[in-house]
């Protein structure tokens, strides 16, 4: 029997959901894409959470290209050295508009707003001496030219020991807020992991008087130990460097969200990053155009994992041209229950080529489990009632499928693909869905 939907929880105690234009679009994202992406997103998605469109790096670069990075770019920005919108992608933004006009445009349909953004001052501001708004310094002054991101060579990063560091990232944050933007992804942040620079620039996140929640990226080697550093900072931090349709890629994200999913909580979500589904690559930095190369059970592990490591969900494809059954996937309600309202995610098991997750529901009286298999071919596993928490006259139902499963009050039996997931939920018996 399906359970009626239930009200989405609070913002803060579910991890975002969204859009992000890097998957599909790389550097290179137009108006008219962000928009086309947010319609839909509105006619489809919103009423299943997905609230957030993010337009990826280097909004602000007017000759960006497909698969890499113009080197020395030349970068919009205004006379105090922070980034504009390149009007000949973001004609909105002509006359110094800035964002302000697209993020209106996204806030009239109920969704939200966010950009990318790269760590320190543009490169170009601290050769042209631009003032920093607000003090007597320049952003030669504040720079720290020794410090620059491995891929990315824009700008340098800011020596903190000047007291117009600060200054710069309030003042940039302060012109994202008067924009209306809702969300910042923080990128060169975490690998080195640059403690200074994060909590900067949540500081000038608070002094900017607008609730804009932060996203920390790349997360190469991000270790638990700077856990306290993160929650205080951030609302979601990435666990890897990017991840894209390669199964290699998802099956190592099932070590690093065993680690992380025991911390997850309001407020604060490790993230194992975008969802490389449907149509991607139409300009990205990697590959060409194409439909996720991962195979549908793939797609559903992944989404599996994410769901009940309680990850935040930001979808990479191009929503308005990938396949329906991609579409499906991403507004599956009952799937989508155990990232609103499950607790005490965890792996239990992990042998051979089968894994196994559990959580509870906040309801007190419903579990989750996921079974997963590793192998490359079809098997069928029998997996014991008591590993996955159940009783033996549990009600147990895989969502993906949304059918009921019977079972002997022993054991489980799971027909999987290769590479292949179900996730279940598991009604203590007497109660009514």
């Amino acid at each position: 029997m399906t359970r009626p939907a239930r009200p989405l929880p609070a913002r803060r105690l579910r991890p975002p959901m969204g859009w992000n234009s890097w998957d599909c679009y790389g550097t290179t994202v137009t108006e008219e894409e962000v928009l086309a992406n947010a319609e839909f997103m509105r006619d489809q998605l919103l009423p299943h959470g997905w609230d957030t469109v993010v337009v990826d790096i280097q909004w602000y670069e007017p000759t960006a290209r497909a698969h890499g990075y113009n080197p020395d770019a030349p970068l919009v920005l205004d006379e105090y050295g922070r980034q504009l919108p390149a009007p000949n992608r973001f004609p909105s933004a002509v006359g110094g508009a800035g964002f302000g006009p697209l993020a209106a445009r996204v806030h009239a349909m109920g969704l939200r707003f966010g950009l990318h953004i790269m760590r320190g001052v543009p490169r170009r501001a601290v050769e042209a001496k631009l003032p920093v708004l607000g003090t007597e310094f320049t952003a030669a002054d504040v720079a720290d030219t020794d410090s620059v991101c491995p891929w990315n060579s824009d700008n340098h990063g800011l020596d903190h020991d000047h007291p117009g560091a600060q200054a710069y990232y309030d003042s940039q944050v302060a012109q994202f807020a008067e924009w209306g933007v809702d969300f910042v992804k923080a990128d060169d942040m975490l690998f080195p992991y640059h403690e200074r620079e994060i909590a900067a620039y949540a500081r000038a996140v608070e002094r900017s008087g607008r609730p804009i929640e932060l996203s920390l990226s790349p997360g190469t080697d991000l270790s638990v130990a700077r856990l306290d550093h993160l929650r205080e900072h951030a609302t979601m931090w990435r666990v890897c460097d990017d991840l894209w349709d390669r199964w290699e890629d998802v099956e190592a994200q099932f070590a690093r969200m065993a680690r992380w999913a025991p911390w997850q909580r309001e407020g604060g979500w490790a993230d194992a990053d975008m969802l490389p589904l449907g149509h991607i690559g139409i300009r990205a930095e990697r590959g060409t155009d194409r439909l996720s190369r991962l195979t549908r059970p793939e797609q559903v592990s992944l989404l599996t994992l994410w769901l009940i490591s309680r990850s935040p969900l930001m979808m990479g494809g191009d929503l308005p041209t990938s396949p329906p059954e991609t579409i499906e996937l991403l507004t599956n309600d009952e799937a989508l229950d155990v990232l609103w309202h499950s607790t005490g995610s965890r792996e239990v098991l992990r042998e051979g080529d089968l894994v196994l997750w559990t959580a509870r529901d906040t309801d007190g009286h419903t579990g989750y489990a996921a079974v997963f298999s590793l192998a490359d071919e079809a098997r069928r596993f029998e997996v014991p009632l008591g590993s996955v928490g159940a009783g033996p006259r549990d009600r147990v139902r895989e969502l993906w499928t949304r059918t009921d499963t019977a079972h002997d009050g022993r054991y489980l039996v799971t027909e999987l693909p290769a590479h292949g997931a179900a996730l279940y939920r598991l009604a203590e018996d007497g109660r009514r869905e």
